[in-house]
Parts: structure tokens; C-alpha cells; sequence
């Protein structure tokens, strides 16, 4: 790996042609994947691609003017100093907001480079040029800071709210409330018939724990591997996975954490409790992003817990 001071005028030529290549590349990743559900936000992008294909093409032909038509290849993980950036595919889910945020970052970082470029550079003209592009940057780091929600009208940011929602509500809220539910509901049955099979706290507890993370690795794989996110648009499958898998557990530990009490009697009446306050939080989330009515969404949760429930208790004490 070289050292930004070893680099000849020629190298930094060329690595600065790679850099607005990469730059220029990442705005548009940055539109492509903003396109569909925030258009305005995508033009915004798209434009500051534009910029970036400008400055590469001027330094191009200040390189073929000095050196010839061939570019060597320097890139960015060659020299020390300069900063990795993970590929846009990582980064998932990714908001508007986040993408202006790395925007303005990756001004800062092109601006510093052409200040110090253009203070190891004797040749008048590249020095000129990349004085220009530092100012440039300037300008467009100042722009990518202001490229926020109170640059686009009422209607642009009430349609972009609503395609967040939905983007959270389909990539988050849907895996973790699968996850709340089957967690809550189906470690019901094995916790208290396993209660009231021994009248014992501790066996109980192991039950559910061992319920609890089972399940939650189980609905975490199979959520993760149900689909990879790039047609239903559904996000990331490791953070759907990820998601829905946590939830579950969540969900079992819940009305397991009570058997740590010692009293047998205490522990049920208090894990009871929290599976009706467990199956009141899942039907509120049902109701409340998943658009489900609220009697609807009582009735569905409600009855499907207190059979679980019944056929727990009617196994223990069988």
C-alpha cells in the first residue's frame, strides 16, 4: 500500500479520476434505489451524479493532455488514509435521510483530498484544477447538507412519509410481529403444561427458555431464507431474519421470566398477566400498522392465545 506522499503528480491524476468515478457511481446507486418510492429525493441524487461526471471528465482531459491516454489504476484501498466505503447492496434498509447524510460525508472526504492533491502539485494547471474541484466540493458538500426534507414541497414530503411507512411497516413491523406472535402464542402450550404438569417454577422456566430461543432461531432462519428482498422488496433478509428471530424470542421470554419466582402460585398468576398484556401489545401493532380493525384484530390474538393456553394447561394436568 503507498503513502498519499509517495504518489506522483501523474498517480494523483489518476486516482482522482477513480475517486469521481466511485463518487459518481455511488449517487447513482443512491437515485436507482430511491427512484421508485422517492422520486423527488432521486432527482436530487441524479443531479449530484451529473456534477460528479463533469469533474471526471475535466480531469481526463487535463491527464490526457499531460500524461497521455493511459489511466494506470489507482484506486481508493491502495493508498493509506483514504477511507473504505461499503458497497450501497450493505446497506439495507436504507432511508432518505441516512443517504443525504452520506452524501455530505463523501463531500468532506473529496474536498479534503483535492485540498491536500493540490498542495503537493508544482504544475500549474493541475493545481488550478484541483483548487477548483475542492471548491466545487465546498459547494456540493454545502448542498448535499441542505438536500433534506425542507427543500421539497408539502406533497413531496407527505408522499415520501407515506413510502416510509410503508417501507417500515413491510420490512420491519411485518417479520417482527410474525415473530411477536409465534413467540408469544405457540410457547404458551409447552411453558404452562410443563407449570402445571410439576408445580414447579424452574421447570417452567427451562421449558420456556429453551422454547423461546429455539423458536427464535427457527422463525429467524426461516424468515431470513423465505426471500431476499429483491422483488417483494422487503429489505435485507439478514435484517428481516434478524428482526423476526428477536421478536420471537422476546415474545417467549416474556411469560417465561415470571417462573424465576420461586412461588409456583405467584409466578403463573404474574406470567398470566404479562401473556394478557403480550397478546393486548400484538393486537394494538395489528391495529395499528397492519390497518386490521381493532375488534378484529382482539379477536383474532385474543382467541388464539387462550386456546394455546387452554391446551397447555389441559396437557399439564392430564
Amino acid at each position: 500500500m503507498r503513502t498519499f506522499e509517495s504518489l506522483s503528480e501523474q498517480e494523483i491524476l489518476a486516482l482522482a479520476i477513480a475517486l469521481e468515478e466511485e463518487d459518481e457511481r455511488v449517487y447513482s446507486d443512491f437515485a436507482e434505489k430511491f427512484r421508485k418510492d422517492f422520486p423527488a429525493t432521486a432527482t436530487m441524487f441524479e443531479g449530484m451524479r451529473e456534477e460528479e461526471s463533469t469533474h471526471r471528465r475535466k480531469l481526463i482531459d487535463l491527464y490526457r493532455s499531460k500524461f497521455g491516454e493511459h489511466i494506470p489504476l489507482v484506486r481508493r484501498g491502495d493508498v493509506k488514509g483514504l477511507v473504505s466505503r461499503h458497497p450501497i447492496w450493505l446497506m439495507q434498509p436504507l432511508r432518505p435521510d441516512s443517504a443525504r447524510r452520506q452524501a455530505s460525508t463523501l463531500e468532506v472526504e473529496t474536498r479534503i483530498f483535492y485540498e491536500k492533491a493540490a498542495s503537493r502539485t508544482q504544475d500549474a494547471s493541475i493545481r488550478q484544477l484541483l483548487n477548483d474541484l475542492a471548491q466545487e466540493e465546498r459547494v456540493h458538500e454545502h448542498k448535499a447538507e441542505t438536500l433534506g426534507r425542507d427543500t421539497l414541497d408539502a406533497a413531496t414530503r407527505g408522499a415520501e412519509d407515506e413510502a416510509s411507512r410503508r417501507l417500515f411497516v413491510l420490512q420491519i413491523v411485518q417479520p417482527g410481529l410474525a415473530g411477536l406472535m409465534d413467540g408469544s402464542v405457540s410457547t404458551l402450550a409447552p411453558v404452562f403444561a410443563a407449570a402445571f404438569a410439576r408445580h414447579e417454577s424452574h421447570i417452567a422456566f427451562l421449558v420456556g427458555l429453551a422454547a423461546s430461543l429455539g423458536a427464535g432461531i427457527s422463525m429467524g432462519f426461516a424468515e431470513a431464507l423465505s426471500d431476499d428482498g429483491s422483488l417483494t422488496g422487503r429489505g435485507h433478509p439478514f435484517v428481516r431474519g434478524l428482526v423476526c428471530g428477536l421478536m420471537t424470542m422476546i415474545g417467549g421470554i416474556g411469560h417465561t421470566l415470571p417462573f424465576l419466582i420461586p412461588s409456583f402460585k405467584i409466578a403463573t398468576a404474574v406470567a398470566v398477566v404479562v401473556v394478557m398484556a403480550e397478546l393486548a401489545v400484538i393486537a394494538w401493532v395489528r391495529h395499528r400498522y397492519m390497518e386490521s380493525p381493532w375488534v378484529s384484530a382482539t379477536l383474532q390474538v385474543v382467541l388464539g392465545g387462550a386456546l394455546v393456553f387452554a391446551a397447555g394447561v389441559l396437557i399439564g394436568n392430564s
